[in-house]
């Protein structure tokens, strides 16, 4: 039994890229996916080395045997290499395979063999088993990734393989009946599976290992003389590696018409061959499988080589071979080793995963949107065929939900979309920050402004009434005192504005009826004919909220009044309200001539007003702002100047939250 305990095939992690080549082409679904990167399950991998060949990245690979195989030849045992007959599909350049078996030798090799004589033998065996006639249909197990994904998967067949040893073990057996069991054992071939497929060979490496090693040694055709494969040698096995190359050497037909086999090579192929056999639908006949298409395609070739070059290349050598073969020797060479036990046995090892209950599927498919058959897209993006089998893999602890694409894109789109509102959100509260900065900083000045201009008005007032009341009603000096006094009145109106934008109110909060107090603010108002007011109340459930009454009527008739001056020829205002359990809102929309943007970023500071010389002091927004701020409460405006976008008008939006 071969040694499988080491990692044969890993992940270099560095590498991965979240792109779920490997889990598609794996066809024992080994491959198990942790954070978006591929981590190989040794425990289910049948080594068949499909996901290093796909892998743009080289984040797959095998494990290398060279250094393991350096330290084998420097034992002092007589080193013996056999070499897979597909060597001349991957050393095209070498036009003599007597220059290759040279270039073999000069590593250190003192017998260098050609597994196709031990193809041979086996070949034999397996027309015997045919030729048998009985009703039992085999599997091939020459292809050690096919018998091992039957062993772990597919146990209930391991008893229809083949019992017959694969060409490598039986010319190991070859080899050690003529040399002794007293040597170091090397395979050279195309499949990573070979590294743990029995123990009856020392050490495998793969034919880009051993390029490798003759570039690490400078071996080349120029530094060696050709010299032929010691034998015994093989014949018609050295087709052995091509698709059908078993049936050729054989001599077994596949015809449509008149044989019992079927070949299938390739991931796909053979996993859907095994299914059909074991579902008792190709129980009539043979099954011929390579896990690739053909051993010139396996994973220990170079990469980018072309599958039907190299079966040409293949197809020469044999057809060369066999005209310069003497077959009296090769008759005589069969003879003598044709009584080699070949026999292979092989042992279920159930490596298949409980399925789970379609409960668990179904909450799996949910959480990923797919509510209905028709939410399965089956991409194949995730890796796997079905999002069923995404689901149940999801389950099996194989994989992860952001392996589905559509589901990663819809969520990536909610994400940028939240994204987009918490930005907004941010941007409005960075402005929001931004103002209440300036307008604290401008309250400072205001209430010291206030408090300072406070005392002397009020002295002002109180003399300027005493000269008024003095002065006879006819005198001259009469109407100056009284301007004066109206005038320094209206002075008066400005620092208390100053001193409510500025905060120094109190609130007094009462429970108040929010319909009541905007019919109340509307009554406060002397509304011009030509302008119409409407209040909506229809989304107030609940009209009752802690606020103080005086200043949230201020509030209302300020907005009132400016949403009158904005229309001095006619227009309509309506005041809509609204609440929830935590707020009430009040609207005040008009079908003015609007704001413009500069304008919007400035009109609550004091001071600041649109309307022309001597109409407005500047204060009522500021002062608005400070009463809703001083409530908790937020206040927001839009407004369109421009009449090529849509009607013009502003809008106020104020929030205050129910209870203070």
């Amino acid at each position: 039994m071969a040694n499988t305990s080491r990692d044969l095939v890993y992940t270099l992690k560095n590498r991965c890229r979240v792109c779920y080549t490997c889990v598609r082409e794996c066809p024992a679904k080994a491959i198990k996916i942790i954070n978006g990167q591929a981590e190989v399950l040794n425990e289910r991998c049948i080594v068949c080395g499909n996901c290093t060949k796909v892998c743009s990245q080289g984040a797959k690979v095998y494990l290398n045997t060279v250094d393991r195989f350096y330290n084998l030849l420097k034992n002092g045992r007589k080193n013996v290499a056999i070499v897979a007959p597909s060597f001349p599909a991957e050393f095209k350049e070498i036009s003599n395979h007597k220059i290759f078996v040279s270039m073999v030798r000069a590593i250190g090799f003192d017998i260098v063999s050609e597994v196709a004589f031990g193809a041979d033998l086996v070949a034999k065996k397996y027309r015997e088993l045919i030729d048998k006639g009985s009703d039992k249909c085999f599997i091939s197990s020459d292809c050690p990734a096919v018998v091992s994904y039957i062993e772990h998967y597919h146990s209930a067949l391991v008893k229809d393989l083949v019992p017959i040893a694969s060409p490598m073990v039986a010319m190991s057996r070859v080899v050690k009946k003529k040399y002794g069991d007293d040597i170091n054992l090397i395979f050279i071939g195309p499949c990573v599976a070979k590294k743990s497929e029995s123990d009856e060979v020392d050490e495998m490496i793969t034919f880009t290992e051993l390029r490798s090693v003759f570039e690490e040694k400078g071996i080349t055709q120029k530094t060696v003389v050709p010299t032929e494969f010691d034998p015994p040698l093989g014949g018609k096995g050295a087709i052995f590696p091509v698709s059908r190359g078993l049936l050729q050497t054989a001599g077994i037909t596949d015809d449509v018409f008149d044989g019992n086999i079927i070949v299938a090579e390739g991931r796909t192929n053979f996993q859907e061959a095994i299914k059909e056999f074991e579902d008792g639908l190709l129980r009539s006949h043979h099954l011929e499988l390579l896990s690739c298409e053909g051993c010139i395609m396996g994973p220990g070739m170079s990469s980018k080589g072309k599958h039907y070059t190299r079966r040409i290349l293949v197809n020469n050598y044999v057809q060369k071979k066999i005209n310069s073969l003497n077959e009296t020797d090769w008759q005589k060479q069969i003879n003598e080793y044709i009584d080699i036990d070949l026999s292979a046995e092989f042992e279920p090892k159930h490596k298949s995963l409980k399925f789970p209950d379609w409960s668990e599927i179904q909450k799996v498919l949910e959480s990923m949107g797919k509510l209905t058959p028709k939410d399965h897209l089956n991409c194949g993006a995730c890796g796997y065929e079905s999002c069923e089998d995404h689901a149940t893999a999801i389950v099996q602890g194989l994989a992860e939900n952001e392996m589905c694409l559509p589901f990663t894109i819809e969520q990536l789109h909610n994400s940028v979309n939240e994204l987009a509102i918490t930005n907004d959100k941010l941007t409005s509260m960075q402005q929001a920050l931004k103002q209440s900065e300036k307008m604290a900083s401008m309250g400072q000045l205001s209430a010291g402004i206030a408090h300072e201009l406070n005392n002397p008005l009020g002295v002002v007032i109180m003399y300027a009434n005493i000269l008024l009341d003095e002065a006879p009603k006819d005198s001259p000096i009469y109407n100056d005192l009284k301007l004066i006094v109206d005038q320094t009145n209206r002075c008066k109106k400005i620092v208390s504005g100053l001193l409510n934008f500025a905060r120094k109110n109190q609130v007094n909060s009462s429970k108040i009826d929010i319909v009541k107090l905007a019919k109340q603010s509307v009554q406060a108002v002397v509304v011009p004919k030509g302008i119409e007011v409407s209040i909506d109340q229809e989304n107030v459930k609940d009209p009752y909220a802690m606020i103080d009454h005086e200043q949230m009527i201020q509030v209302l008739t300020n907005l009132i009044k400016n949403a009158i001056d904005a229309m001095p020829d006619g227009g309509k205002i309506d005041i809509k309200l609204e609440d929830n359990n935590d707020e009430v809102l009040f609207s005040v929309k008009d079908t003015g001539i609007g704001i413009d943007q500069d304008s919007i970023d400035k009109i609550f500071e004091p001071f600041y007003t649109t309307k022309g010389i001597g109409m407005g002091t500047g204060l009522g927004l500021a002062t608005t702002y400070g009463i809703v701020k001083m409530h908790k409460g937020k206040i927001t405006v839009y407004s369109n100047n421009d009449p090529k976008k849509e009607s013009t008008g502003t809008e106020f939006k104020i929030s205050i939250p129910r209870f203070q």
